[in-house]
């Protein structure tokens, strides 16, 4: 059995020489002396001091509006997911040919 193979140039085709990256900074900083060590990253920098205050007031209102954005965003995914199930219940009713598929709600008198 002979396979067919397309013909094709060496211009369609080229391969692209892999360098790794080995450079700690990018290209085009200017030159750091190589005496010079910084130390590693951690979180010293983050600390405080024992004499400065703490703003509780300001700490509680941010976890407050965070804690708000998360409600709000989980009672909209819901809404949203409520919603699509419905869409897609009723979607299937139609689809099957049924023709009472839409609820009517009637106001209790």
């Amino acid at each position: 059995m002979n396979t067919q193979r397309p013909i094709t140039s060496d211009d369609e085709h080229r391969v692209l020489k892999f360098r790794p990256r080995t450079l700690a900074r990018p290209p085009g900083d200017p030159v750091q002396q190589p005496d010079v060590r910084r130390e590693p990253n951690d979180l010293s920098r983050y600390e405080r001091d024992r004499d400065e205050p703490d703003d509780f007031r300001h700490r509680m209102l941010a976890n407050l509006a965070a804690l708000a954005f998360t409600v709000a965003l989980t009672a909209i995914g819901i809404w949203l997911a409520m919603s699509i199930a419905d869409m897609r219940r009723t979607q299937d009713c139609v689809l099957m040919g049924r023709r009472d598929c839409v609820r009517i709600t009637t106001p209790h008198i």
